[in-house]
């Protein structure tokens, strides 16, 4: 099992292990530098279908430096339960940052669906010019063709 610092939050070193071939992260050290009870984001994730299905215990080094069985989410997993995460509920000074988090996922959610529904219409419409321009040059071959008849 192998163990990386991924991100520090409020001082607080956040880890990534190595687990079954997937990368997990810790959610105590997330919980303690942003100031929120380990106990009840516990039972949130729990409560979760989804969550629930993909956290795990397994071992990790804690911020004492000592192995400790840990709760962890996929890393994958990790920014949509942040996401989650009230800042009403977080301690004051972790407000803004969890607030301007919760901004940017909305905003990522925005960009992820309308960005495809726009690419989608610019397919459509380019398909669209294309099929006008394979009409007009057919209509200019019957012409062609009806003319060259009269002739």
């Amino acid at each position: 099992m192998s163990q990386q610092l991924i991100s520090k939050i409020n001082g607080v070193d956040i880890v990534a292990v190595d687990y079954d071939d997937e990368i997990f992260v810790p959610v105590k050290p997330i919980c303690e530098a942003i100031g929120i009870d380990v106990e009840s984001q516990r039972d949130k994730i729990q409560d979760d279908e989804i969550l629930s299905s993909t956290a795990v215990l397994t071992t990790a080094v804690a911020a004492d430096g000592k192995e400790r069985e840990m709760y962890c989410l996929p890393l994958r997993y990790v920014y949509g339960w942040i996401f989650t995460i009230n800042p009403k509920n977080v301690a004051p000074d972790a407000r803004e940052s969890v607030t301007r988090y919760r901004r940017e996922c909305y905003d990522a959610l925005y960009e992820h669906f309308t960005g495809s529904m726009q690419r989608t219409i610019e397919t459509n419409n380019a398909e669209i010019e294309l099929l006008n321009q394979i009409n007009s040059a057919i209509t200019e071959e019957k012409e062609a063709k009806t003319r060259r008849k009269k002739a």
